[in-house]
């Protein structure tokens, strides 16, 4: 399945109905070679529109791929990863181990983190770079997070299909990316919001778990992962887990050797 924001959650616990989250790029572009660290998790059955992704997620060591808990099923044990440009039946796909963060809790956005664990390392692929500690704060206690530019890029949906009202959206198994402006921060969270006097996009459902860079469509700093959205319509602002805090890197600590 793909899933729903946060924000639609909270109205189904309050009439006993079951979602789980998740968000894509909307206008964006085709991201290319540009981030091949950044790959899609696969289903085992196609979704009804014949696509397979539903999350998304970035290699941060060779055999380490980083993601959202929600992603995850509560007693799913292996997950598969591609990092095709686009994924199709017969692409490369890698089989890992699931391990979602203990601490997460379905029915709460905290320590949203899982990673798959591969038993040999991805090969030509280079993994992204993980933040140092407090590596935003201190951004914006120089003053310069606030005219910083961020890129997520995901495997979501690139908005509403053609010719379809209400809540279809179009999704092609493609990686894509943005750019995105900065909001707010806060001790967990990076707030992120498109700006179309810049021609900003933004991230959409089935993006969930997947990066947000600092700086161009160059970068491979990985600061912040997507989990959820103030909007169903994938336009307001985005709010993105931070990496850079002590409580996120207890649990990527022991995977990767962190800055």
């Amino acid at each position: 399945m793909r899933f729903v924001p946060f924000v639609i959650i909270c109205t189904a616990l309050a009439t006993g109905a079951t979602v789980s989250p998740a968000w894509a790029i909307t206008d964006g572009t085709a991201d290319g070679n540009d981030h091949p660290e950044v790959g899609a998790l696969i289903g085992d059955k196609p979704h009804p529109d014949g696509t397979w992704s539903y999350c998304t997620g970035t290699l941060i060591s060779p055999t380490v791929f980083l993601t959202a808990a929600h992603c995850g099923s509560r007693k799913q044990k292996t997950a598969k990863v591609t990092f095709e440009t686009r994924y199709k039946p017969g692409s490369t796909v890698y089989t890992g181990r699931y391990v979602p963060d203990k601490r997460f809790r379905h029915s709460g956005e905290l320590h949203d983190m899982a990673v798959v664990v591969f038993d040999k390392p991805v090969p030509n692929i280079k993994p992204a770079t993980l933040p140092a500690e407090g590596m935003l704060d201190d951004l914006e206690d120089k003053g310069e997070l606030k005219s910083s530019t961020f890129t997520p890029v995901g495997y979501g949906a690139l908005g509403r299909a053609k010719g379809q009202r209400g809540k279809r959206f179009k999704y092609t198994d493609t990686r894509n990316q943005a750019s995105i402006s900065f909001r707010d921060l806060n001790r967990r969270w990076l707030k992120l919001h498109p700006d179309s006097d810049k021609g900003d996009g933004s991230s959409c459902f089935g993006d969930s778990g997947g990066p947000n860079f600092l700086g161009d469509r160059t970068s491979h700093v990985l600061v912040a992962t997507t989990i959820t959205g103030n909007d169903n319509a994938c336009k307001a602002t985005n709010i993105d887990y931070r990496l850079d805090t002590p409580t996120v890197r207890q649990f990527l600590g022991k995977f990767v050797t962190l800055p």
